[in-house]
């Protein structure tokens, strides 16, 4: 998809584009007896893709750290749909153990999982660690989301063996995967303040959904699951996302509106992958405006994909 199809909207392959909302992209498809996880649920494309997916019948469990904002987000979607299925439950990123929590509080329900939307995180913040000493982009928008995953993969292998409904697992990545430090990861300068930049460390975590979604897709391929793994750019979206650089991103707009979609087609690429039977066995890809897109070297790199898997274990092990 080019600038061209981006500024007009003109549809892809897929036959849908930049233009397409998330209610368009799952039109007619019947989610009903699905239950899926979205995290970050409670605002912005998160809450978009909540509500297309309560609408389309799914049971929707929205896991948020602000448990208060999430109750009024489901309240919010019960009016318009006043049948939807919805449940919120507590998880902050950040944090392990709250990720080890939710893992235990959802495993406790007794639901199914069929779909998994990592779609929670953090943007252009200034440095910080986490409460686990991990480097706070890196620690919310991927290793939350990398031992979140672990974590519930067992319930899915599990729902898509006993339905022979296939799982799918949609990563929410980004453009800015192109923009990160020059050996993609920095493994052994993670916390270093004095190199921290904060766009570029976004990108890093960016990076590493994709090669999360990547090493994950080739073992679950290798063991024979039905489960699909896939990442999505939203596009460009004004949200809460981009709290900590709000003057800057208000300025890039001024000059690039043609280039922004409002929230409802923000949300459309993850509702597509996530939910669409066009994509039935599609794994491992990258897409962005509901079409296949090209990554970066560094996305490509099996090597890297499984670098970054073994160093994200081992930093979950060191975590007591």
């Amino acid at each position: 998809m080019g600038i061209l199809s981006l500024i007009t909207g003109k549809p892809g392959a897929s036959g849908f584009g930049s233009g397409s909302t998330a209610e368009q992209v799952t039109e007619d498809i019947c989610a009903a007896g699905l239950t899926v996880v979205v995290t970050g649920g409670s605002s912005g494309i998160g809450l978009e893709t909540s509500r297309v997916f309560a609408l389309r019948g799914a049971h929707v469990i929205i896991a948020a750290r602000n448990t208060e904002a999430a109750s009024e987000a489901k309240k919010r979607i019960m009016k318009i749909h006043p049948v939807a299925r919805i449940d919120v439950l507590k998880l902050d990123l950040s944090s392990l153990k709250s990720v080890r929590a939710f893992a235990d509080q959802f495993n406790a329900m007794n639901l199914p999982l069929n779909i998994l939307i990592n779609n929670a995180g953090v943007m252009f913040c200034p440095f910080q660690l986490s409460e686990d000493e991990v480097e706070m982009q890196f620690a919310t928008n991927h290793l939350g989301h990398f031992l979140l995953t672990n974590l519930l993969l067992d319930n899915m292998k599990t729902t898509a063996k006993s339905t022979g409904i296939e799982g799918r697992i949609v990563n929410l990545s980004s453009v800015a995967h192109l923009h990160t430090y020059p050996k993609g990861i920095l493994f052994d300068q993670l916390n270093d303040k004095k190199i921290y930049n904060d766009k570029m460390a976004y990108g890093q975590s960016k990076l590493a959904n994709i090669l999360h979604a990547k090493e994950l897709s080739r073992r679950l391929k290798e063991e024979g699951a039905n489960i699909t793994v896939n990442c999505v750019h939203p596009g460009l979206i004004m949200t809460n996302l981009m709290r900590h650089s709000f003057a800057l991103m208000k300025a890039i707009q001024l000059v690039t509106y043609l280039f922004w979609k409002n929230v409802p087609q923000g949300a459309a690429t993850t509702c597509y992958v996530g939910l669409n039977p066009q994509l039935k066995g599609v794994t491992g890809k990258y897409f962005a405006d509901c079409n296949e897109e090209k990554t970066s070297a560094h996305a490509k790199s099996d090597v890297l994909a499984k670098q970054l898997w073994e160093f994200s274990e081992e930093l979950i092990r060191s975590v007591k």
